[in-house]
């Protein structure tokens, strides 16, 4: 198996870097959680969340992959639903309100149920497998090999990032968090940050497709 190159991988990376860090509900319940009950429990749910990074990651590389190699024309289809997918998720972090800490549950939760918890959550969300299905097969080219094999190094890659991203947001949110849930300005900073990074993934998308 090939590795892919790094023009390949760190445009990648940028992109599931800006996913993790848009706001949503999978890093502010890693947040809360964190702030409650301690980094140990932020970590369960990250690790959760990240198994269920590998359901989407298999079954974009079992399905999707053998329909590209018999049809190379559905990667620009696919690329085209990529690029208006990120200028969507760029109009949602741009318009995304300031969003408050909720107060979490006061009772001692087992760790096992919140890495239980966090695979439910990415695996049913149907946003994580929009972005999988239209955004993986963006960075696969059959000239470089098996198209399975390089959506799951995407995949881990993916995975890679969240959990860098998640893990930083658990170790980090009794410091931080109280301040960003007191400054409405550093949250509409993150929002427009994340919006840049999404505009600029879907233009380069638009500009690369055959």
């Amino acid at each position: 198996m090939h590795l892919l190159p790094p023009e390949v991988l760190l445009p990648f990376f940028a992109a599931a870097t800006a996913l993790a860090l848009a706001p949503g509900p999978d890093n502010l319940f890693v947040l809360t959680q964190s702030l409650q009950h301690g980094r140990a429990a932020g970590w369960s749910i990250t690790l959760g969340l990240c198994s269920g990074l590998v359901l989407h990651t298999s079954a974009v590389a079992l399905g999707l992959a053998a329909v590209l190699q018999k049809t190379p024309l559905a990667l620009n289809a696919i690329q085209s639903v990529g690029a208006l997918y990120l200028l969507y998720l760029a109009q949602s972090a741009w318009r995304a309100a300031d969003q408050a800490l909720h107060s979490a549950n006061e009772a001692n939760v087992r760790l096992g149920v919140l890495y239980r918890h966090g695979i439910f959550m990415n695996a049913t969300n149907p946003k994580v497998a929009l972005f999988f299905l239209a955004f993986l097969p963006q960075f696969a080219d059959p000239m470089r090999g098996a198209l399975s094999a390089q959506m799951g190094q995407l995949g881990l890659v993916f995975i890679a990032a969240t959990m860098l991203v998640f893990g930083g947001i658990a170790l980090l949110a009794g410091a931080l968090g109280p301040w960003l849930a007191r400054t409405p300005r550093a949250q509409r900073t993150t929002h427009r940050i994340a919006a840049g990074v999404f505009v600029a993934l879907a233009l380069r998308l638009i500009f690369t497709m055959e």
